[in-house]
């Protein structure tokens, strides 16, 4: 349902405060070192929710040529999408063959949230572990007849992805049922819980048992990208989205979605929901458009009640949460999976960025609306720089060409210079006549009883192609 404000009644804040608020979280990126795909990378949130529920996690790979980027739209609290943003990287990078043993699997380049000392301490034993055994993860992946024409870092992202859904299930159960648990949970690799259960410290285990349970109700869906040399690799679980824009033959913009979201509104998902529970269940297992007639996205992290058997929650998470915890027709878990949807792209020179976003951009703005900002946005960010020749000589002719250019930038001058606050901006403020700076202050005035009403959380990353690089990544008989 879309709602309006009224303008009669309500007075918006001043464009300048508008302003300020949308480029509070921005950055960007530049990369200085030769010999990279990307460019540079532009990122920025604005909450709907209090507090923010979406995360965001960019980091630099230590071979320094490759990196990973992921958007984490969190519900049902922002802990979940928290734990993945500081955690998820580390596994994806310690997945991948190229990475050796090291504390320096990779640079993050976002800031990541600092938990207390008694959850650090155990994220830390938890990847240890998961380092010492990812071998035996990505060869017994390998010997799935499914998933054997997948290459290393597709199948470092699969593995990753579904070792961390388990990680956050077990970490729960390790403080709530203690060695009851391994009657629950009988996957292969076991994580050793021994060195948590033989000595007793209430209070370390209270606050184990109160984070990890409450990482483990609440959920995120993710996206997150792989860009190394000419490959883009992404793997998506939920409903956040990639898009990749390209200039066509033409000059003009086009947009390729990478990917599917995974709701009722892909008919794909649907099927696959129905093939994996009897026949029986085709009218409760999917009501309303929502897993059991409660949850949007048909794949997430987390969301344990979705996933356990039944007796554990009856047994154990009733009587902390309440009978609520317990799904109507809950009968043949599990129903959710954090397994990811793989899609793989080989970048060409006409590919000149990809946008990753959680929904809350994508239900403003189409891909190709995005594509088409963000085009425009090049165009115009090159007008607010200094004017640079190119090395060697250049003729009159070439320079007349660049000042038209610019020119024509310049009618194109964009308000931002990021790139993500731009698309932000344009999704709040955009009306058929342009931008409506008043429709913006008056979104932005909202208090937070009232906004979610409006729009939801909106987190984006932007990541520039350098062109050159890919020119020079063609097959030597494609350049000539």
């Amino acid at each position: 349902m879309v709602y309006t404000v009224s303008r009669t009644k309500f007075y918006g804040i001043s464009k300048f405060y508008a302003t300020s608020i949308l480029q509070a979280n921005e950055k960007i990126y530049e990369v200085m070192k030769p010999g990279s795909v990307l460019k540079s990378i532009d990122w920025n949130q604005l909450a709907s929710n209090n507090p923010l529920e979406d995360s965001l996690a960019i980091a630099k790979l230590c071979d320094n040529r490759s990196y990973l980027l992921g958007v984490f739209d969190g519900h049902g609290g922002p802990a979940c999408a928290r734990v993945l943003a500081k955690r998820l990287l580390s596994y994806i990078a310690a997945s991948l063959p190229s990475q050796h043993v090291s504390s320096l699997l990779l640079e993050q380049m976002t800031p990541t949230t600092e938990f207390r000392p008694e959850i650090e301490s155990l994220y830390a034993h938890e990847f240890n572990q998961y380092h010492a055994s990812v071998s035996h993860l990505r060869d017994t992946l390998s010997n799935d007849e499914s998933q054997c024409s997948m290459d290393s870092t597709e199948r470092a992202l699969l593995t990753a992805f579904e070792a961390m859904d388990q990680q956050l299930s077990e970490e729960a159960l390790a403080f709530l049922l203690g060695p009851e648990m391994s009657d629950i949970l009988q996957r292969v690799p076991r994580w050793d819980w021994k060195p948590w259960w033989a000595d007793a410290f209430p209070s370390r285990d209270k606050v184990l048992q109160l984070s990890t349970l409450s990482t483990a109700m609440s959920g995120a869906v993710a996206t997150v990208a792989h860009i190394s040399s000419n490959n883009l690799v992404i793997a998506n679980t939920g409903d956040c989205q990639a898009v990749l824009g390209y200039l066509s033959e033409d000059g003009t913009w086009g947009a390729l979605k990478l990917g599917k979201e995974h709701t009722s509104e892909n008919p794909s998902e649907v099927e696959r929901l129905y093939s994996e529970h009897p026949r029986s269940e085709r009218d409760t297992v999917l009501r309303m458009d929502r897993l059991l007639g409660q949850l949007m996205p048909l794949r997430a992290f987390g969301d344990f009640r979705f996933k356990w058997p039944r007796h554990v929650l009856e047994k154990w998470i009733i009587p902390v949460l309440g009978e609520s915890a317990l799904p109507q027709n809950y009968k043949t878990p599990p129903y959710l999976s954090a397994r990811p949807e793989i899609i793989k792209h080989s970048l060409s020179p006409r590919d000149k960025f990809v946008v990753i976003a959680s929904d809350g951009l994508w239900d403003l703005l189409s891909p190709t609306q995005v594509v088409r900002l963000v085009g425009e946005h090049m165009s115009g960010r090159v007008a607010l720089g200094p004017l640079t020749l190119p090395p060697g000589d250049v003729t009159l002719e070439e320079i007349n060409k660049m000042l038209q250019q610019r020119r024509e930038g310049l009618s194109k001058r964009p308000l931002d210079t990021n790139a993500a606050t731009h698309l932000i901006r344009h999704a709040l403020a955009s009306t058929e006549t342009g931008l409506d700076p008043d429709r913006l202050s008056e979104l932005l005035s909202l208090p937070d009883d009232v906004v979610r009403l409006f729009r939801d959380d909106i987190t984006i990353v932007v990541s520039y192609f350098d062109t050159d690089y890919l020119l020079k990544s063609l097959p030597q008989s494609n350049q000539e």
